[in-house]
């Protein structure tokens, strides 16, 4: 692998910097290169090169809005023996503490990042000799996203849509209840499924939904801080409603009162806020459900039970 990265990266020096970490899905180890240190993951899944791609895109997308940390990525390597790896810069981090409220107002100025695109878009097109697509950065109108990303390595369709719920309810939480059903024939998460479905439309009522480009899995493990400022890293990106971002955060931990007083005071929370967040929740819930087994099948089901009543 060593000398393929080598060959691939244009570099002489190739020299482990000893920092390896491994997470549920890659794991990771950072190099001496003749330009500086990067940092590796390596997955031997046969859909590894599927997912980098996906997480390189989201980099990048993240990256181009110059509105929170994330490491610059560099190049996607598939392996001759089978997987790939993904190179990207090499930060060094420790965990979030000092940099929260910072990061809350980031994450906020993510959100809000396209609305200000799509505005200054529709000022230009109004503009006499401006025409559209005279914007430096494109706004996006729709939500999805331009490939496909993965949650964990479990593929997410991004086909765009106009339609926010219709986008959320299918290939969201119809997709992973699919793989559920694919799985484990559950009948009463099929039999909850065809109620709940039927509900979610009323949880949208005067709610305007913005398309914003959204991290996708902003839980606790994947967050940190250098010594100027905060860090995101492993998205799983598109552009959705920026509450969906909200939805694993309060799952796991690793968030303070600092991070959403920050970001909802940039972004306050709508009519409606905590309902939606247990529907957010549950793509979260069902997504664990389908990568580690039934241990999350209770808090599905309970999630379902809770929305219908």
């Amino acid at each position: 692998m060593e000398a393929k990265l080598k060959k691939e990266l244009g570099t002489t020096v190739l020299k482990s910097a000893g920092q390896s970490t491994g997470g549920c899905i890659s794991e990771g180890h950072s190099y001496h290169t003749d330009t500086g240190k990067v940092f590796v993951k390596t997955n031997h899944k046969s859909e590894a090169k599927l997912m980098f791609d996906g997480e390189k895109a989201s980099l990048e997308a993240i990256l181009r809005t110059e509105t929170v940390k994330v490491p610059k990525p560099v190049k996607v390597i598939e392996l001759d023996s089978g997987g790939c790896v993904f190179v990207m810069e090499h930060l060094d981090m420790r965990g979030l503490s000092k940099y929260s409220k910072q990061l809350g107002e980031q994450m906020a100025d993510l959100h809000y990042y396209n609305q200000r695109q799509l505005e200054k878009s529709r000022k230009e097109q109004q503009t006499v000799g401006k025409g559209a697509g005279e914007t430096e950065t494109t706004a996006v109108e729709k939500f999805g996203f331009h490939v496909i990303t993965c949650c964990g390595y479990l593929p997410q369709e991004n086909e765009w849509d106009d339609d926010w719920v219709t986008f959320y309810s299918r290939q969201r939480l119809e997709h992973q209840l699919g793989l559920v059903e694919k799985t484990y024939g559950d009948r009463e998460a099929r039999e909850l499924w065809a109620e709940l479905q039927l509900k979610i439309p009323q949880f949208f009522k005067e709610v305007e939904i913005v398309p914003a480009l959204l991290h996708g899995d902003l839980w606790g493990g994947n967050v940190a801080e250098s010594a100027d400022g905060p860090v995101i890293f492993d998205p799983a990106s598109f552009y959705g409603h920026s509450e969906f971002e909200l939805s694993i955060s309060g799952m796991f931990g690793g968030f303070n009162n600092c991070f959403y007083s920050a970001y909802h005071e940039k972004i306050p929370q709508a009519p409606g806020f905590a309902k939606r967040k247990q529907l957010y929740q549950l793509f979260h819930y069902l997504n664990h459900w389908n990568h580690f087994g039934g241990g999350y099948r209770g808090s599905s089901i309970k999630i379902m039970k809770d929305l219908i009543k």
